[in-house]
């Protein structure tokens, strides 16, 4: 394999390592400091939890929920109305905004799989209705703090340090090797699986490449962690939530369900599947990570404010495609996506480090954006000139 096929098969990964190369010089290596490494993970928890969900939504021709980030708002409302304001027991007031977040993706599901309704529509006016109705729910105040302890020990903090080494959490650094091992395991064996029952499978060389960079990063933040307060609460919920999609996504027969509808819709309904049943489960889902994602933002933001999620669709969806979820439908996956949401916030962290006026950085993540999809486009393209 020369380097033209490992760039095209790794090009996020490499593009990630470069783009972190290149902040941690332009920031005299702040970008490469404990803490920053830290606040990618916290302030973009949010990212990876919904970018699963609209994962699956993009798998089916490219669907997309516009209302996720004005849900966040309303759901974190509601919550925090209920424990502030009127007492409501912290366990009793999450079971409520689940609750509320699943009723919001059984209306969307059912109008867009049933009413058949294009879905940026029926989600479109989901983010400016839930938006009005969060802003409302608030009040004239503009925010609710005050949010229990009980709550906010949930999802923030860290995972607590076995050795107790000043200066030095061990226990993350342990986690952190153990987990690229997992990792390379699991790898190795879903290789040779795919091998033996004839499937077409990466190269070793591509395999080995592949392991060594994500082996890498995944030991580089085990240390850096390690170095300021532990592995964060909020990494546990996320890796816990991407393992079980993962596994949903790539193993079960519901996951093939989305990447059929996403080839081939209308001979996946022909094959006897219940394309609508489908349809309105992406959305349910979607609703359901939204109320998780309204959590952690509650938690870090330690109150609810008219402002929180917006634009968490914009980068939960950015997210998906620079990590290599197809715009049509039909191809992605959650490792994909996270390599895409990690790049995303390295580029957030980098540039408000330099001191980059956030109109530049959207401006920015919005050429990052098209120049995902336009690779995606030239890549499809030579690979159709390849069969031919």
């Amino acid at each position: 394999m020369n380097f033209r096929e490992i760039f095209k098969k790794h090009t996020m990964q490499i593009v990630l390592v470069l783009v972190v190369i290149f902040f941690t010089i332009t920031t005299q290596g702040r970008m490469f400091s404990a803490s920053s490494f830290n606040s990618l993970i916290v302030q973009n928890a949010y990212v990876y939890v919904l970018a699963i969900g609209m994962l699956m939504c993009m798998l089916i021709k490219g669907n997309i929920d516009l209302s996720v980030g004005a849900a966040v708002c309303l759901v974190d409302a509601i919550g925090a109305q209920l424990m502030v304001n009127y007492g409501v027991p912290v366990p009793v007031a999450m079971f409520i905004m689940l609750g509320v977040g699943l009723v919001i993706g059984t209306a969307l599901g059912y109008i867009i799989a049933y009413l058949n309704i294009p879905p940026w529509i029926a989600t479109l006016a989901g983010f400016l209705a839930f938006r009005g109705l969060g802003t409302a729910v608030v009040g004239q105040n503009g925010s609710i703090g005050n949010i229990p302890e009980a709550f906010l020990n949930l999802f923030n903090g860290t995972v607590p340090d076995v050795f107790k080494i000043p200066g030095f959490n061990l226990t993350s650094v342990i986690i952190g090797i153990i987990g690229a091992v997992v990792f390379v395991i699991l790898q190795v064996r879903a290789r040779a699986n795919k091998i033996s029952k004839g499937y077409e499978a990466e190269t070793m060389q591509s395999l080995i490449i592949r392991c060594c960079i994500i082996c890498a990063i995944i030991v580089l933040f085990a240390i850096k962690l390690a170095l300021y307060k532990g592995i964060p609460l909020t990494l546990v919920w996320v890796m816990v939530i991407a393992l079980i999609y993962d596994f949903i996504i790539s193993k079960t027969t519901i996951g093939r369900y989305f990447y059929a509808m996403g080839g081939n819709m209308e001979a996946t309904r022909l094959s006897g599947i219940n394309t609508k049943a489908v349809l309105f489960l992406a959305y349910l889902n979607m609703q359901f990570l939204t109320v998780i994602a309204a959590w952690m933002t509650m938690a870090r933001l330690t109150s609810a404010n008219p402002n929180a999620g917006t634009n968490f669709e914009m980068d939960a969806i950015a997210a998906c495609i620079v990590g290599g979820v197809s715009a049509y439908g039909g191809s992605g996956s959650v490792f994909g996506m996270f390599v895409g949401a990690t790049l995303i916030g390295v580029i957030n962290i980098g540039m408000s480090l330099m001191g980059i006026d956030a109109n530049w950085q959207k401006i920015v993540k919005g050429f990052v954006l098209l120049a995902a999809v336009v690779f995606e486009i030239f890549n499809n393209r030579q690979k159709a000139k390849v069969k031919a």
